[in-house]
Order: C-alpha cells, then sequence, then structure tokens
C-alpha cells in the first residue's frame, strides 16, 4: 500500500513532544533527520567502514532537523492524518510537508546510507545485505534489516543503551527485558551479551514482525511478546533496558519494578540531558538508586538498581 509522508522541521526537544502526542493517536514509526549526525558520520567515516557517500546525505548536512512520519493512503489512514496535522498546528508546527510516497520507495530508500556501524567496542550492527568481516574475535555482529521500524542502531541514545548493557549484564546470569524493543537491536544484543533469557515487548506489530526476522538474520533467540510498557506483564527480569523518550521512561518507572527481580538493574535511554533529573527522581520515587549516567551529545542513559 502507498503512503502519505509528513515531514516537520523541528529541534530535539521539540521532536520529542511532537513524536510523544502523535504516539497518542496511534502513530508510530518516526524519522529524525539531523545535520549533527551526518557530520558525526563522516567525522567517523572509516570506523563506520563506509565505502561512499551518497548525495543525498551529504546535502542533509546543511539542513535544519526535521521529523517525519508515514500514514496509510485509505479511509482510516486519512482520517489518522487529518487528526495528526490538527495536533501539529496545536503544538505550533504549522509548516509541515506532505508529500505522496510508492510503497517500493518508503522500504528502500534508506539503504544507501545505512552501512556496518561499530556501536561500541564489541557491538556492530550491519544490514543483513551488506557483507562485513568481524574487526577481532570478540566482535559481536547484530544484524538487521530495520524495515518500517526504522531501527538502524545508529542513534546516540542505542549506543547508550548498549554500552551500559555490556558493563551491567551478567552473562548466563541476567535475565533481560526490552521494552519497546523496536526493530529488535537492544534484545538481538542482550542474546548475544550473554543473557539467560531475553523477551524484548513492542506495541507496533508492524515493529514486532520485524524483530522476528532480525532475531533469524542475527541467529539468536529470544521472546517476543506485543504489549504496551509493562501493562499485564507476567515476566521477572534481573535487567531492563528501555530506550524511550523522558516522559515515557517516567511512566515506566511507575510498574517496572512489578516485572524486575530485587536488586535487578534498570537500563533508561532516549533522555535529553536536560530532563534527566527530573528522571532520575521519578526513578528514585520509585524505589531505584542511581548506578551509572552516560552521555552522548545531547542524549543520555540511565542506569538504576532496584533496592531489595
Amino acid at each position: 500500500m502507498d503512503h502519505t509522508k509528513v515531514t516537520i522541521r523541528t529541534g530535539a526537544e521539540q521532536a520529542e513532544l511532537l513524536m510523544s502526542r502523535l504516539e497518542e493517536l496511534g502513530i508510530t514509526g518516526f524519522v529524525i533527520e539531523d545535520p549533527a549526525d551526518v557530520r558525526e558520520l563522516l567525522e567517523k567515516k572509516n570506523s563506520y567502514d563506509w565505502d561512499y557517500v551518497d548525495q543525498e546525505v551529504l546535502a542533509r548536512e546543511e539542513k535544519e532537523p526535521v521529523l517525519s512520519f508515514y500514514v496509510e493512503d485509505s479511509v482510516e489512514g486519512l482520517e489518522l492524518l487529518e487528526k495528526a496535522l490538527e495536533e501539529i498546528r496545536y503544538l505550533g508546527f504549522e509548516d509541515a510537508e506532505l508529500s505522496p510516497v510508492r510503497e517500493e520507495d518508503w522500504r528502500d530508500k534508506w539503504k544507501a546510507y545505512f552501512k556496518p556501524a561499530a556501536v561500541t567496542e564489541r557491538i556492530t550492527v550491519k544490514p543483513s545485505w551488506e557483507p562485513y568481516e568481524k574487526r577481532h574475535e570478540d566482535e559481536l555482529v547484530v544484524e538487521i534489516d530495520p524495515g518500517m521500524a526504522f531501527g538502524t542502531g545508529l542513534h546516540p541514545t542505542t549506543a547508550l543503551s548498549l554500552e551500559l548493557m555490556e558493563q551491567y549484564l551478567v552473562p548466563g546470569k541476567n535475565r533481560v527485558l526490552d521494552v519497546g524493543c523496536g526493530s529488535g537491536i537492544l534484545t538481538i544484543a542482550a542474546a548475544l551479551l550473554g543473557a539467560s533469557e531475553t523477551v524484548g515487548v513492542e506495541l507496533d506489530p508492524a515493529a514486532l514482525e520485524v524483530a522476528r526476522k532480525n532475531l533469524e538474520h542475527s541467529g539468536v533467540k529470544a521472546e517476543l511478546r506485543q504489549g504496551d510498557l509493562v501493562k499485564g506483564l507476567e515476566y521477572k527480569a534481573d535487567l531492563v533496558v528501555a530506550n524511550l523518550m523522558a516522559d515515557l521512561v517516567q511512566l515506566l518507572a511507575e510498574d517496572v519494578g512489578s516485572c524486575m527481580e530485587p536488586g535487578g538493574v534498570f537500563i533508561s535511554s532516549g533522555i535529553l540531558v536536560e530532563k534527566a533529573p527530573q528522571v532520575m527522581e521519578s526513578l528514585k520515587k520509585e524505589g531505584f538508586e542511581l548506578l551509572d549516567i552516560k552521555e552522548k551529545e545531547e542524549w543520555c542513559a540511565i542506569a538504576a538498581r532496584l533496592k531489595p
């Protein structure tokens, strides 16, 4: 089915608010194009094993940050689009751009700039269609095809999540829960890092289907469940990871303890640095103690332990 692409020019903090409001309408699968990300990729070109850089990607370096999402060209999709545009105007964004997108273009266009990337010292994320040779014997390769879930693993919040997982996951002993697993990168990484058991939870059924395929690509086993955060989830994890947004992390903090073993570690990411204090306050209120906080650009990730 064809789709309509909606593009809004915005900054990082405004994008977080806008995505949160649009998610309440049922819209998922956002794409954020930030010139800062392009500049970072170009500066680290060799470490990311890029063979070339598409001219369209280079052109983005001069643009403002933009947020995009897609709706189906159906009766239901058009109704959703009308509600989304009302919300966008209400929040003060007046220049939303609409453009038709054929399904094959939507699915394949981003492949030109998704290349194998060394996200941490041990973990590399690579597309399923790209050949790749390990840099060293201990390297772990997460092989994915993001599909409609748009999760390539190159965003700073993913890297921060992976760094903290490497630090706090105990191989062979930890049961891991990935809340809002998207295309499955963190779920797969947890399995590769030696989790005794891994469960990924995701609200979007399309993203779940992508995650299932990515588990096969990477050759790992994990359980995937459809759900809204941890509502109604009967599971006890030693380590929970959630790469969401600050307001969702605060909401999750209220309930995530019910899915954790005493002394378990909760890793939350997708948090703007300026919002870290309020997230940490929410965690403390729910019985967590701060272990670590890592920052990358304007983003941060927090590791906290559930007090016994």
